[in-house]
């Protein structure tokens, strides 16, 4: 079957949604690090609908590791379909992606688009891990990507050092600096960012540094839109509703939000015209997503990983499961948040359980139980905590922790992988576990995840161990 392409977006079906441009004449305004699924079913879609009247926005996306989407995309001129998946299912072809480069491949490439006059919004999509940050939220020093780009900061492999390496370019060329966007789940991202790269550069250049401090904009912001992998199900049910052979098409939910903070930028996009929130206060937006929607749907990863179930809708049809995310978050969440305006946190509650339950979108329980070491403590923990100081009853709280053991555990006694920037660490503490409530603590001695003052509190002994004798019983019954 023919490529999609530019030469054959005429062959699309009637139906499907084709660039309100011509992509050939967009030109590059934004480089994103990390184009992954979430990012181009995202803000490249925000984007998209941004080009239809300004194509000065085109996107150059970097890869800091993999070659696969550049493959992809490459041979299609950059283009690749959106399903969105819902109620009513719609096909879109995007061209903000207008093309992909690999780190590892084109360093050159990539800082010399860093330092194009033109190119003048930096976003990222590297995941929390990407950010190189100690369990401070600080720059690590001792991470081996950054080791690196301080000997070699022109030759960079983080992106944190991408980045610092822009920057300095530009001021060398007499270029203000890009604003820096970043769009992971990670609490004050902007803030976060902005110190870790003052931080890098002050290691090599005070100078530069103070002037990185005072003139780089860097805002906070939330996004939100449930986004399953692409498997081959999604390619052919794709081929058949476009009619042309897509090699990385992406999903996801009609359900899609971006909130940026406010922040200064003369001649920038014009981001509110194509539905962006704009507003001061980001945290309340973040943490309502955060613990509302990936507390949960972490919550929802490890039990129902834990009862054989393989996606979110089918663990929403467990009414055990069911039950225990609406009381979660209900009970024990909504209580410990600050509403933004105009958001009711209870409504909004109601709405992820909904869109949990969608059965157009096949979110893997295996693919939200990635990285659990970086995300239960943003997730959950940082709940767990402010329960425990306005006194909550934290039991519920307990039961994801320990089936977060229970998966650790599992894997390692099984000699599988896990994907986890701490993967090996975890694996040798599972395979020395004894398989009984002293396995808890073990778990919660480990301060890369758990800090002193939570796991030593008697409360959330409780809970955890609580939780964790029932799964241990409910796997003896099972066998």
């Amino acid at each position: 079957m023919t490529r999609l392409s530019l030469a054959t977006l005429d062959a699309l079906k009637s139906d499907v949604i084709k660039p309100a441009y011509d992509p050939a004449r967009v030109s590059v305004g934004i480089v994103h690090f990390g184009p992954g699924a979430f990012h181009r079913a995202h803000q490249a879609a925000f984007v998209d609908a941004l080009l239809a009247t300004d194509r000065r926005w085109g996107i150059c996306g970097v890869s800091l590791h993999s070659k696969g989407v550049r493959d992809a995309l490459a041979p299609q001129d950059g283009l690749y379909t959106l399903a969105i998946l819902d109620e009513k299912i719609e096909y879109q072809v995007l061209g903000s992606m207008r093309e992909v480069l690999v780190g590892p491949e084109d360093i050159e490439a990539v800082l010399e688009r860093l330092t194009r006059p033109e190119v003048q919004i930096v976003t990222s999509t590297v995941t929390e891990k990407g950010y190189c940050l100690d369990p401070n939220w600080e720059l690590d020093f001792a991470h081996p990507d950054i080791v690196h780009d301080l000997a070699h900061p022109q030759t960079p492999k983080s992106y944190i050092g991408y980045v610092a390496e822009g920057l300095r370019r530009r001021y060398m060329a007499g270029l203000p600096p890009f604003v820096l966007i970043p769009c992971d789940n990670l609490p004050k991202n902007g803030h976060r960012l902005k110190a870790a790269v003052v931080a890098f550069v002050d290691k090599l250049d005070a100078t530069l540094a103070a002037n990185i401090e005072a003139d780089l904009a860097c805002p906070c912001t939330m996004v939100d839109s449930i986004t399953p992998a692409t498997d081959d199900a999604l390619r052919e049910r794709v081929k058949a509703a476009i009619s042309l052979e897509d090699a990385w098409p992406i999903q996801r939910e009609a359900f899609t939000q971006w909130v940026i903070e406010e922040h200064a930028h003369d001649g920038g996009p014009d981001w509110a015209s194509v539905g962006v929130i704009l507003t001061d206060n980001v945290p309340a937006y973040e943490r309502a997503k955060l613990r509302l929607l990936n507390g949960p749907h972490s919550t929802i990863a490890y039990t129902g990983l834990h009862k054989r179930i393989e996606s979110v809708s089918e663990a929403m049809k467990d009414a055990e499961l069911a039950q225990l995310a609406r009381d979660l978050m209900l009970s024990d969440v909504v209580p410990l948040l600050e509403a933004p305006k105009g958001l009711d946190l209870t409504a909004y509650s109601e709405a992820i359980l909904k869109r949990f339950r969608n059965p157009a979108i096949r979110h893997l329980l295996s693919q939200i139980a990635w990285d659990g070491s970086q995300k239960l403590p943003i997730r959950l923990l940082s709940s767990l905590s402010e329960a425990l100081e306005k006194g909550q009853d934290v039991s519920r709280f307990g039961v994801p922790l320990a089936a977060w053991m229970r998966f650790i555990r599992a894997k390692a006694v099984a000699g599988e992988t896990i994907t986890d920037p701490l993967a090996d660490e975890l694996i040798a503490m599972g395979k020395g576990l004894k398989d009984d409530l002293s396995d808890v603590a073990t778990f919660l001695a480990y301060r890369k995840v758990f800090p002193e003052a939570l796991a030593n509190d008697s409360r959330v002994i409780a809970a955890v161990e609580g939780a964790y004798q029932t799964l241990l019983s409910r796997e003896q019954v099972a066998a």
